[in-house]
């Protein structure tokens, strides 16, 4: 008789049936007004406004919150809402009930210029009419979706507006979410740290990196420290290497090719994703699930993180542009040709690099980075590899009567899919069906949208309401941010002292340059790009 499948479909309605969620632990109770400087971007119709639409709909918001929108263009309430209802109408089931929404209800705007106290006057003097008419008494949570060189600006005048709050001020409470980048190397980050911390406490700003968001991301942590089967295994003992990878198919789109010639791959990316990402699979477990405890850990992983010297940057990183090419049929523009970039430019459009966590855990486990634009998949993943066991049994020499395998199987692999389909893949090697002994890698595979039904919350929801609870886990600190510009200053600095360091070139929509190859160590590929 054959054995039936498991009835996973069954399994997974029971235990989502048994699961009740208790929303009044992670609820923001506090009434806020959140103030969005920069409302007119692109940023917040895309992304804020319908984070706190849905956190609205799931239950997650305090009962009296305003929403006030700050930008130069002139325009009232209502067209700011108008503006909003056509961003929402993309992504909500019935959008013809938008214009009564609640939501939509509470959102408010002040035009007004972001460099002129007296443009902070007016917004104060509308808060605190809107304070008054949703009885907040005088909570905000300031976000700074604009240019960075507007964030200590608008801090400095906030606080010459009498618009922020002593920390030790026990009746109300006032936090500043900045948007990343934070500062453009070691220096400007220490001096926007220096500026910013000389008016407000620690505990108020909140450094957001979207990332720190996503659920996979999120369960990293409760991946490791949550399963005694797994967390023994995270060290040099078991594991060969680790591979991090954020690959994306876009380029300029959106005219960003100005910016990012000013930025490339290492500021835009490595600084502050791809780092956290390597500070949550290398941390040590954190002593509690507060704020600080977590950013301890992560804060010791940077410090172990030895900036390169100028030979070190030459032999273990890789730097690279997209050349023209053709495309399903499609013209594709080489980086040099994209709008807004320097012909002669040698901004990176994509970075590999080997490096070491120079630790008791990890001593000796090399850790293989990469990022571009332009490549094969949008794809962003961490990938364990661990140790091969001895496997001289399986060798058909050894055993010449029987029949064995020939070649040794794969490394065992842990997969962390974060984006585009978020899951966890494991790999291990079993044998196949029938009379020879042959092993063939297999997989389990968990995804998010498959063990969970309920809707998988975008990573600005929860920071957002993060932000509103006064939770900053999730959030990274000044030291934070300084060891990792402290490490990723040093690879700039090997770059601008060796000309002779080559920028390498790819083709668009390939896996990058043939050059990252040479940075694995010996019996070392990088995973390729693909799909879950």
């Amino acid at each position: 008789m054959d054995t039936p499948p498991f009835p996973r479909s069954k399994v997974q309605t029971s235990s989502m049936l048994a699961f009740q969620p208790n929303k009044e632990g992670v609820k923001a109770k506090d009434p806020a007004t959140v103030v969005i400087f920069g409302a007119s971007g692109d940023l917040s119709r895309r992304k804020l406004i319908p984070a706190l639409y849905y956190l609205y709909e799931d239950g997650f918001l305090p009962k009296r919150l305003s929403i006030v929108g700050f930008s130069r263009t002139p325009m009232t309430d209502e067209a700011f809402r108008e503006i909003m209802i056509n961003s929402l109408s993309e992504v909500v089931k019935d959008p013809g009930e938008l214009a009564q929404h609640p939501l939509v209800q509470s959102l408010h705007y002040v035009a007004g210029n972001s460099t002129n106290l007296d443009s902070y006057k007016e917004l104060q003097q509308r808060l605190t009419e809107l304070e008054e008419q949703y009885q907040i008494p005088g909570n905000r949570l300031y976000y700074l979706s604009v240019a960075p060189k507007l964030f200590t600006p608008i801090i400095q005048h906030l606080s010459q507006a009498k618009m922020l709050y002593d920390k030790t001020d026990e009746s109300k409470w006032s936090r500043v979410i900045i948007e990343k980048p934070f500062g453009t190397d070691l220096e400007s980050a220490q001096a926007l740290n220096r500026d910013i911390t000389a008016i407000l406490d620690e505990s108020q700003i909140y450094r957001i990196d979207h990332y720190l968001g996503k659920e996979t991301v999120q369960n990293i942590l409760t991946f490791r420290f949550g399963n005694a089967i797994f967390e023994p295994l995270f060290n040099h003992k078991y594991i060969d290497h680790i591979q991090i990878t954020v690959s994306e198919s876009l380029g300029m789109e959106g005219k960003r090719g100005h910016y990012y010639d000013q930025a490339g791959a290492l500021r835009d990316m490595v600084q502050n994703h791809i780092m956290q990402l390597l500070c949550l699979i290398a941390m040590e477990p954190p002593s509690g699930i507060e704020a600080n405890a977590i950013r301890d850990e992560k804060v010791k992983v940077l410090r172990s993180l030895v900036p390169m010297t100028p030979q070190e940057v030459a032999a273990n990183t890789v730097r690279a542009q997209y050349t023209s090419g053709i495309h399903n049929a499609e013209a594709i523009t080489g980086y040099l040709e994209e709008e807004g970039v320097d012909p002669l430019s040698k901004t990176e459009t994509y970075v590999a690099m080997k490096l070491g966590i120079d630790n008791w855990r990890w001593a000796g486990v090399p850790f293989l980075i990469r990022t571009g634009k332009r490549l094969h998949k949008r794809v962003s993943e961490i990938a364990v590899f661990f140790k091969q066991p001895p496997l001289q049994f399986f060798r058909q020499d050894s055993h010449p009567d029987l029949c064995l395998l020939q070649e040794r199987p794969k490394a065992n692999r842990l997969i962390f899919r974060i984006q585009p389909v978020e899951g966890i893949s494991l790999s291990f090697a079993s044998k196949r069906p029938g009379m020879q002994i042959d092993l063939e890698e297999v997989k389990m595979d968990f995804f998010y949208r498959d063990a969970f039904q309920e809707r998988s919350p975008e990573a600005y929801e929860r920071l957002l309401l993060d932000a509103l609870r006064g939770d900053a886990s999730l959030f990274t600190r000044s030291d934070e941010v300084e060891y990792a510009w402290r490490f990723i200053s040093s690879i700039h600095q090997g770059w601008n002292e060796n000309p002779t360091i080559p920028v390498a070139q790819y083709r668009p929509f390939s896996e990058g340059p043939e050059e990252a190859k040479e940075l694995a160590p010996l019996n070392v590929r990088w995973q390729r790009i693909q799909n879950m």
